[in-house]
């Protein structure tokens, strides 16, 4: 694995005071606030935060600004100027430690095919997003997308990112993919992670931390690993009463008949009395209609997550979709985490997030870095 080490020398005695700064964070394209939410976990006082889509804004103040105070700008990034962050929450020269953002990542999406996605206009957003380290100038950002990013198809993009980062003189480490799976979330997720420093300091950090979870070969390797988290994990607990994301898609009788005659714990569409009609003909998209095998991580949480028509998706043994209320413990958001704006919405803000204990796991060694710059 690719590591970024930055070492500071003759690090002074700690200070007690300086440890207790309270390090500032901003978060762009942040969603339903899954980035921002593990932000605040690991220790960062998230003062902003951008997002244009209205349900996930509601979803973000009923939860974080309503529990941090975290300024939020509803607005489109194209249309908001940096300069107003520093105004507005930076002012008095305060400095900003850690800039967080995914970019919209349809464009780079892995699921496009042959040059779709080339000119998606949402792309262009990737390099706004550095125009705000720019402005900013965070001691470090870390920027998530989709493996996607990396095809080459998309290069131009992604050196476009990196002569911006050149020409403000970040340190910036080659994009580094992760697996979710490998920090004990229950999914397979797989994300490309970018991590910069500014030139001005130097950090102790080694990044990303290393694994802690694998499958039984890595496991022989490293006996440390703790086995890969089952799905199992999300569906053995109680849902607490009147959880409004306690809900699932409505099938037709023809469809839950389908899922009556697939297997339980993994079954598949093929072993189900019925081949539905628009799978004749062909043997592709094996998964859709699938259930979820609990023994094992869950699929990766996308967009459509609640739908079984794009994905193995359907609960393990009932015979319907997950709810929102699952694919949201997939992604590790805590159950008093409220999605709003109904069922499709809630299902694509979870599959848009970055699982909650994954930004923790992720953001602790950067966290503790900063503090140690701070007590020199």
């Amino acid at each position: 694995m690719n590591i970024l080490k930055i070492v500071h020398k003759n690090r002074s005695k700690k200070n007690d005071r300086s440890l207790r700064r309270e390090l500032t964070s901003v978060d762009l394209f942040a969603g339903a606030g899954g980035f921002s939410l593990a932000a605040n976990k690991a220790g960062f006082k998230v003062v902003a935060a951008v997002e244009m889509n209205r349900n996930a804004c509601e979803t973000y103040r009923v939860n974080l600004v309503t529990k941090f105070g975290t300024n939020l700008y509803e607005k489109n990034i194209l249309e908001l100027s940096p300069h107003k962050l520093i105004e507005q929450d930076f002012p008095d020269d305060r400095e900003c430690d850690l800039l967080l953002g995914g970019p919209p990542c349809q464009g780079f999406s892995v699921h496009r095919i042959n040059d779709a996605g080339v000119a998606d206009p949402r792309n262009k957003l990737i390099l706004r997003y550095f125009k705000f380290v720019a402005t900013l100038r965070p001691k470090v950002f870390l920027m998530e997308n989709v493996p996607g990013l990396l095809w080459e198809r998309h290069r131009w993009f992604l050196d476009a990112f990196y002569r911006a980062a050149e020409r403000s003189e970040y340190t910036v480490m080659d994009p580094i993919v992760i697996d979710a799976r490998d920090y004990g979330i229950p999914q397979r997720r797989k994300r490309v992670f970018i991590l910069g420093v500014r030139p001005d300091i130097e950090l102790d950090l080694a990044w990303p931390p290393a694994p802690t979870h694998g499958n039984e070969v890595k496991r022989q390797k490293n006996p440390e690993l703790k086995p890969w988290t089952p799905a199992s994990s999300v569906f053995n607990r109680p849902v607490r009463e009147g959880d409004e994301n306690d809900i699932h898609m409505r099938h037709s009788d023809a469809l839950r008949a389908v899922f009556e005659s697939t297997p339980p714990n993994g079954g598949s569409r093929h072993q189900s009395a019925r081949t539905l009609p628009c799978h004749a003909g062909h043997d592709g998209h094996k998964d859709v209609y699938g259930r979820i095998d609990p023994s094992v991580p869950a699929p990766t949480m996308t967009t459509a997550c609640i739908n079984p028509s794009k994905g193995r998706f359907v609960h393990p043994t009932e015979h319907h979709g997950i709810t929102a209320r699952q694919a949201a413990r997939f992604q590790t958001f805590p159950d008093w985490f409220e999605f709003k704006g109904g069922l499709m919405s809630a299902g694509q803000q979870i599959g848009n997030a970055v699982p909650v204990e994954l930004g923790e796991t992720l953001l602790f060694p950067i966290r503790d870095a900063l503090r140690n710059l701070d007590a020199e």
